[in-house]
């Protein structure tokens, strides 16, 4: 057995997929894709949100004014 194939059994035994039908497994696959998939893409607006909204830029200020040699990109 090779890394590949020990990796796939280990994650087939772990999420219980072992005792399900092929079509069943690949359906249960595409689920926690898109899931993931969702998770990631949301998470990655919210972060772009979040820093180009100003919150994150303005905790890096300090006293509410930049460090010397700092600018804010606009």
């Amino acid at each position: 057995m090779n890394w590949i194939s020990r990796k796939m059994h280990l994650y087939n035994v772990t999420m219980g997929l072992y005792m399900l039908d092929w079509w069943e497994r690949c359906l249960f696959n595409v689920l926690l894709l898109t899931l993931l998939w969702f998770i990631c893409y949301n998470g990655s607006r919210f972060a772009t949100e979040f820093y180009e909204g100003g919150h994150l830029k303005y905790k890096l200020l300090v006293d509410g004014r930049l460090p010397n040699g700092w600018s804010i990109p606009s």
